[in-house]
């Protein structure tokens, strides 16, 4: 297998610059964009940066359970507004829309397909790790988390993961839950045949492209003495 496309280059990566100020910039800039301009399309070099992101974030014991539908097929785009009541100004005028797909049970039970397709041909984890793998995840989902109790919870794991992947950098987004799931799912997965409904489900959408108004009001956020409590 060749692995220079799975391999990242990590333990001599040198320490990014710690900007605070463009951090904070970037997060005050952000804000859920309900208007895109539709003349302004992202580029392929910033929208491969952004795929690029969300495969380098983090998952838990690394099984990835997510995959990305990016609809740029106007026919299908309005075939789901019709479903999504939250996603319509996105379909129809953001320069890129993603459908954040989770894998379901099936998938994530250990030893299924797809759990050793990530740990032998992905992680390349040698037999002992393995085993290893097998008491620890296996704990985990059936007695800790309960993950595996039923196709809910499972689901509900791995949607936590695909929105860990939501990244953005200057590119104006909005994250998107206003839509009929079951409508959808018959849609893209039934009708489009996009993703197999068996080990699929939708998590997630969002929009990304650039901004046609102006924020409408400055963000109001509780202050940390609200959020963060201190344990010394």
């Amino acid at each position: 297998m060749n692995t220079e496309s799975i391999t990242i280059p990590t333990k001599d990566t040198p320490k990014p610059h710690n900007d605070k100020k463009v951090l904070l910039e970037a997060m005050k800039y952000r804000y859920a964009t309900k208007k895109f301009d539709p003349e302004k399309i992202i580029s392929d070099e910033d929208f491969e940066t952004l795929l690029e992101a969300a495969r380098l974030s983090p998952t838990s014991f690394g099984m990835e359970p997510w995959k990305i539908l990016v609809i740029q097929n106007r026919k299908i785009r309005e075939e789901m507004m019709p479903y999504g009541w939250g996603a319509r100004a996105g379909l129809s005028g953001a320069s890129h829309f993603v459908v954040f797909l989770a894998n379901k049970r099936e998938d994530i039970t250990f030893g299924s397909p797809y759990a050793d397709h990530m740990l032998k041909d992905i992680h390349q984890v040698p037999p002992e790790v393995y085993d290893f793998y097998s008491q620890v995840y296996t704990r985990f989902g059936k007695e800790e988390m309960k993950i595996l109790d039923s196709e809910r919870t499972a689901l509900d794991w791995t949607s936590k993961q695909a929105y860990i992947v939501m990244a953005y950098m200057g590119i104006d987004s909005c994250p998107l839950e206003g839509f009929n799931p079951a409508d959808m799912t018959r849609l893209l997965g039934e009708e489009h045949h996009l993703f197999d409904t068996r080990h699929y489900g939708i998590a997630v959408m969002a929009a990304f492209g650039y901004r046609a108004e102006t924020p409408h009001r400055d963000k109001s956020r509780k202050p940390l003495s609200e959020s963060v409590e201190w344990v010394r």
